[in-house]
């Protein structure tokens, strides 16, 4: 995608104007890829309204910190099972202050001026301030000093608030001030005893870097059965056996009940909020020196004016729901978008920013009066064909459906695994490797409808599952898929020779 040619006024990009084509709210990746693509090639005009940093959660507090910590650690523990290599690194442990200098790096210090000067440089606009819609197509932006004024969009507004941390309200706990994801992503020191509250992907690897920066005691308290439990249930399996052969703790079915921290102090981001905390669920106690609640995110539309166009998001638990345009439900006239995590389609960047550009795309068409009917102007990656990778060690990559999902959805499915530690790319990767394959298969039109990958370095097999997914390749096509040999990628050959074994089930 280009820059567009013709030259912005000063008043455009400054956030000056009154009057824009494209006015969006929330400047996160799925906000500034939309406005990019409205834009894009032509004289219209837009602007993201941000009350933070333009670059939104993923760049600051979410996926840009997160990887960078974790990283550091991955590469510790391959070194750890490489002889030769091995010998160089016994005794030894990350260099903490070299591995959070790095993250600050990435998240630029939290100083969003080349954001900023990226908008700008691509012909959008940015104001400073919290939107909210005030009537059709009118945003009302309110700035840090209590300042209101009225943008109006000649063609629309988009939705792109995503979604804050959720601390449930159990006796205790939010008094205790507990950490959210922007505080162990932005840590800036660590705690001696942890206790992380939540068994999804960000608790998983919070514990996962939290354990590789030397936190030494860890203890993960899961309400449910299992770790990970949207993924096939072996992923969630093998991280948490992961987990225990490392010393951490992982309680299954552990609900808190009661949180009581001495001196809770709201001492910054990222740095210890006050004195010891003690946890109590059922007849025991658990006293660490900071909590980490990993349980959810919360839609950031409780302030977003939606009453204003009568939008209600009671039914949806406060997600704005669309439909596969990105049109908000309810509201006429084609002027209002979402994007995003506020959808609730798929709590992903990658999907939010694929959805920008879906978004991006029609509006842009309907400005030039061009239809909109072609698969590029509709969302199709969210019905069951979304990828997502968990960085843990081992990491979990998978796309699709689960064998579980598939099942209670009444389709008629086989599935088959492999050990991913019996071939030649896995073994020559790291010794002592750990990991599973899993594939779901369609029987009706024998293609692939979900894949998972459970293993170190698997990340990267993801993407090659998702074009099958998406394209719809069968398996029978997949036989003439040749993988180079010694990789990872030999995992699929493996998986179809199970197939035709009997394997499957």
């Amino acid at each position: 995608m280009t820059s567009p040619e013709p030259a912005r006024k000063a008043a455009d990009l400054a956030g000056e104007s009154d009057v824009y084509d494209v006015v969006v709210i929330g400047g996160g990746p799925p906000g500034e890829i939309v406005a990019q693509y409205a834009i894009a090639d032509s004289t219209r005009t837009a602007v993201i309204v941000e009350h933070e940093l333009l670059g939104g959660e993923c760049s600051y507090w979410a996926c840009m910190p997160s990887k960078a910590l974790l990283r550091p650690v991955e590469l510790l523990d391959a070194a750890r099972h490489m002889p030769g290599v091995a010998s160089l690194v016994a005794g030894r442990t990350i260099d903490v202050p070299a591995v959070l200098e790095r993250r600050d790096g990435f998240t630029s210090h939290h100083d969003d001026k080349y954001q900023v000067q990226w908008a700008n440089d691509t012909g959008i606009g940015v104001v400073r301030g919290h939107g909210r819609l005030a009537g059709p197509k009118q945003v009302e932006v309110t700035g840090a000093d209590g300042a209101t004024r009225i943008i109006t969009a000649r063609h629309a507004v988009v939705l792109a608030t995503g979604t804050t941390a959720s601390v449930p309200d159990l006796p205790g706990l939010r008094a205790a001030l507990p950490w959210t994801s922007r505080d162990v992503t932005n840590l800036h020191e660590v705690p001696r005893r942890v206790a992380v509250v939540g068994g999804g992907v960000v608790a998983c690897e919070s514990a996962s870097w939290l354990h590789g920066l030397g936190v030494q005691e860890l203890t993960i308290l899961v309400r449910g059965g299992g770790l990970l439990d949207r993924n096939e249930p072996f992923a969630g399996e093998l991280v948490a056996q992961a987990f225990r052969d490392a010393g951490v703790k992982v309680l299954l079915h552990t609900g808190l009940d009661e949180v009581r921290r001495a001196d809770p102090a709201a001492t910054g981001e990222g740095r210890t909020h006050g004195g010891e905390v003690t946890l109590r669920f059922g007849d025991q106690t658990l006293v660490v020196d900071e909590l980490v609640v990993a349980a959810g995110r919360t839609p950031a539309s409780a302030d977003l004016g939606l009453d204003a166009v009568g939008v209600d998001v009671g039914a949806s638990h406060g997600f704005v729901t669309t439909d596969d345009q990105l049109a908000v439900r309810g509201v006429d006239g084609q002027w209002l978008y979402a994007v995003g995590d506020l959808t609730g389609r798929a709590l992903l960047t990658h999907m939010g920013k694929y959805q920008g550009r879906i978004c991006g795309a029609v509006i842009a068409a309907r400005a030039e009066g061009r239809p909109t009917d072609g698969s590029r102007f509709t969302d199709l990656a969210d019905d069951g064909r979304v990828p997502q990778v968990t960085f843990t060690d081992p990491q979990v990559a998978s796309v699709g459906r689960s064998e579980r999902q598939a099942r209670d959805a009444g389709l008629d499915v086989e599935a088959v695994e492999y050990d991913m530690a019996g071939f030649a790319g896995s073994s020559l990767l790291r010794d002592g490797y750990v990991g599973r394959a899993k594939l779901v298969i369609d029987r009706t039109t024998d293609t692939l409808i979900g894949a998972t990958f459970v293993g170190a370095e698997v990340a990267e097999l993801v993407h090659a599952a998702t074009v099958a997914v998406v394209g719809g390749v069968t398996l029978e096509q997949l036989w003439h898929v040749v993988p180079s040999y010694p990789t990872m990628s030999e995992i699929w050959l493996k998986l179809l020779e199970a197939r035709s074994a009997g394997k499957a089930h």
